[in-house]
Formats: C-alpha cells, structure tokens, sequence
C-alpha cells in the first residue's frame, strides 16, 4: 500500500505579493482587510497569502495604480 504524499501550499509575504503586483506592502493588506485578498496567519503571527489565488488573482486582472 503506497501512501499519496500531498504538497504544503506555498505561501508568499505581502511584500512578495506587493512585488508581483508592483504596488506598495500596505496595499496588498488594504485588499487582504476589504476582503479581495485571503490571508492566513502562521503561529508567530506573520500573514501569508496562498501563491494559488495571488496567480489567479494576477491572470484575471493587473490592478491600476494600487487599486482594485
């Protein structure tokens, strides 16, 4: 009987979210508060955002001048 191994989602900080998107860090936690962003806390309290929907997010739509 072989076991399926299943792969952790990768996680990306706001500022590697604010890189993809070229807007500020405090941008992407604007979006993550009005709800168009997923965040997900670690342990020690740091956000993260699942890579996932950060890609979905970036071939739906490139938002303009930081907004939404």
């Amino acid at each position: 009987m072989t076991k399926s191994r299943v792969e952790p989602e990768a996680l990306l900080t706001p500022a590697e979210v604010a890189a993809l998107f070229r807007v500020d860090p405090k941008t992407v936690t604007s979006w993550a508060k009005k709800g168009k962003l997923t965040t997900l806390s670690t342990p020690g309290g740091p956000r993260r955002n699942r890579e996932s929907e950060v890609r979905n997010l970036l071939g739906r739509e490139e938002p303009h001048s930081g907004q939404w």
